[in-house]
């Protein structure tokens, strides 16, 4: 039996995981949740360093998935303790606790350990982050290499995928703005027109961390660091267009060409995902047919109806 624990496993990416992972034969996954508990996890707070050994040691994993994060720029920028206690220091002690197991430890990182200026960005170009969301997450990086015994960092950018609510996903978060320019008298919303990103579909990602961990399970464990990345360069305005005719609106929206967030946000931090895909690994779906799996789904009229 292969093992696998899940650190954040209710979160958009760890949904998508425990999704994924859940079809293979032969592995189990043990999946924790914080936020929003459930009882198919187990309750874990990573700031909490007695009980994140106590879980690993239970467990006895054959590897770690670290998908737990603050990982909204303007809550970082407002309280870095939180973002260091969550982003760095829970990530050396799931480490130190995987290596008593000699387990594989996997960390999700961000593109927003670069500046922006200068993309694509490889595994290897030098980090320059602008805001604390950024640095703390590039010290957990650091932190994982220096405590893992085994240990890989996946960086990716903006993430979308299945939610429980618009606003788990800076992507569907645009939903209700849509929605209320499509109203009668509605106002036109303002879309952000200058940051470039590349929207990375979770269940992709998914994939790609399933045919990480098959590696590790046949001894071909991949460290360092590697990325991941859609294809799609796209503003908001633009994935607010859209996310409109994926919902069927004829929204008022207005592109905005200046920066205007009060926290520094990067340009374009385009990942390269060379490294990935020399290994033959990899998986994307094009945006407008996953935006519309994302808006058609189950939970689309309650969310319509309750934001």
């Amino acid at each position: 039996m292969f093992k696998i624990a899940v650190i954040g496993g209710s979160g958009l990416l760890g949904r998508a995981l425990n999704d994924e992972l859940a079809r293979q034969a032969g592995w189990q996954c043990v999946a924790t949740a914080f936020s929003r508990p459930s009882p198919q996890m187990i309750p874990l707070d990573v700031r909490d360093s007695v009980a994140v050994e106590r879980f690993i040691d239970h467990v006895a994993p054959d590897a770690v998935v670290i998908a737990a994060a603050e990982r909204r720029p303007d809550v970082c920028e407002r309280d870095p303790e939180l973002a260091s206690a969550l982003n760095v220091d829970a990530v050396r002690t799931i480490a130190a606790a995987a290596n008593r197991h000699g387990a594989w430890t996997l960390l999700i990182s961000t593109d927003y350990v670069f500046d922006g200026t200068h993309p694509p960005y490889r595994h290897d170009s030098i980090p320059a982050p602008l805001n604390a969301y950024g640095r703390s997450k590039l010290e957990g990086e650091r932190a994982l290499a220096e405590t893992a015994e085994r240990g890989c960092v996946l960086r990716l950018p903006l993430l979308y995928g299945p939610v429980i609510s618009w606003s788990e996903s800076a992507v569907t978060s645009l939903v209700p703005a849509i929605v209320a320019s499509a109203a009668p008298n509605g106002q036109a919303a303002a879309m952000d027109a200058w940051a470039i990103r590349y929207p990375t579909f979770t269940p992709d990602v998914a994939f790609v961390i399933r045919q990480m961990l098959e590696r590790h399970a046949r001894g071909q464990t991949i460290s360092g660091i590697v990325q991941w990345s859609g294809d799609e360069p796209m503003n908001k305005y633009e994935i607010a267009v859209c996310l409109a005719k994926a919902l069927q609106l004829d929204a008022q929206l207005t592109p905005q060409r200046a920066a205007t967030d009060a926290t520094p946000r990067p340009h374009n931090c385009h990942l390269a995902s060379s490294r990935l895909e020399a290994f033959q690994i990899g998986r994307r779906t094009p945006f407008d047919i996953a935006i519309r799996q994302v808006v058609s789904g189950q939970c689309t009229t309650s969310l319509m109806q309750g934001e």
